[in-house]
């Protein structure tokens, strides 16, 4: 007894979530189904697997106030091919986020690099290895230039 009153309580729950509308019958009773009795004023049931975010509810919300009369309930299909547009468009979203972040990144590391040259530079005696090995040193007049290259650097990285 005890397992027929749960298979018949559920297969109640199953067929209530699978619902498309819900109305209110003659007798007060509210009920679910798919398709409500003629002369019933039935409202469409919201699926909740696909939820709108809350600023793109917000911003629809505005928009279509004056269509919310004429405005027909989505069928699954349309719901799914919204859900699946808001998905590619936060993917895209989230894609140039994390370029933007990657760029700012690299541009600090530039900035930083090229103020570490400009203070190596400020030391005096800077000295580099040639082709052969031999360690050369840059004289007056290179240690300028280099400098010259390494403050535009710093103006262009650190702005």
């Amino acid at each position: 007894m005890m397992r027929a009153f749960i298979l018949l309580s559920a297969l109640t729950c199953a067929g209530t979530v699978a619902a498309q509308s819900k109305w209110v019958d003659k007798d007060g009773r509210v009920t679910y189904g798919d398709a409500p009795p003629a002369g019933v004023s039935a409202a469409p049931m919201r699926r909740s697997a696909a939820p709108l975010p809350q600023a793109e509810e917000a911003a629809s919300d505005k928009a279509d106030k004056k269509d919310d009369a004429t405005k027909k309930p989505l069928t699954a299909a349309e719901q799914d091919a919204a859900f699946r547009k808001r998905q590619e468009e936060a993917a895209k979203e989230r894609e140039k986020q994390a370029k933007a972040d990657s760029g700012a990144a690299a541009k600090r590391d530039n900035c930083s690099r090229a103020q570490e040259y400009v203070r190596t530079l400020e030391t005096g005696r800077i000295s580099g290895t040639d082709a052969k090995g031999e360690r050369y040193f840059l004289d007056d007049n290179q240690i300028a230039q280099e400098n010259a290259k390494a403050r535009q650097d710093v103006r262009d990285w650190c702005n």
